[in-house]
């Protein structure tokens, strides 16, 4: 049986969700993605820009992606929380790429709450449940990443390991 092909796909504006992609594609042996957006999003106005369009719930430009999620067997997609919603970017990637996408997993980093809110949003707008979802706080994203999505990755492997039974059976 062949090993199952892994993307993580996310994006960061601080760099907290990139560092959670960054480990959870080493642990998975996944090929990682970053989402890039056309829109400015440093500093004080990058973050009232973020903020505003998280409430507006709208989705931004963004560079087209590089790997085509039809390849994987599991797309693992990454946002911070903004104003208890997903990012403007990854929003835009997962209405762009709803119709290719495999099994999904979300994660999030988020500072407050909203955490929950942004998962179920990522799987209406991936338009299939998740077969994993993670939330990790910024301050233990940066204290110990690997702690704080070992669990996550463990459910990913089970996931996977009875998706390849499966389909062995069929």
């Amino acid at each position: 049986m062949p090993e199952a092909k892994i993307l993580v796909v996310y994006f960061s504006r601080t760099g907290t969700t990139r560092l959670l992609a960054s480990v959870l594609a080493r642990m998975l042996a996944a090929d990682l993605e970053e989402i890039c957006d056309c829109s400015d999003r440093e500093g004080p106005s990058g973050y009232l820009r973020s903020l505003a369009d998280a409430i507006r719930r709208r989705p931004v430009e963004i560079v087209p992606a590089g790997l085509s999620v039809s390849k994987y067997d599991l797309v693992v997609i990454g946002s911070p929380v903004w104003a208890s919603s997903v990012s403007a970017p990854v929003r835009s990637y997962l209405i762009e790429n709803r119709a290719q996408l495999p099994h999904v997993a979300f994660f999030c980093s988020f500072g407050g709450r909203g955490a929950d809110k942004a998962l179920r949003e990522m799987g209406e707008l991936a338009g299939k449940p998740a077969v994993a979802s993670c939330k990790v706080k910024a301050a233990a994203a940066h204290e110990d990443a690997h702690a704080a999505l070992a669990a996550f990755v463990g459910g990913l492997k089970r996931h996977l390991a009875r998706s390849s039974e499966l389909a062995w059976m069929c």
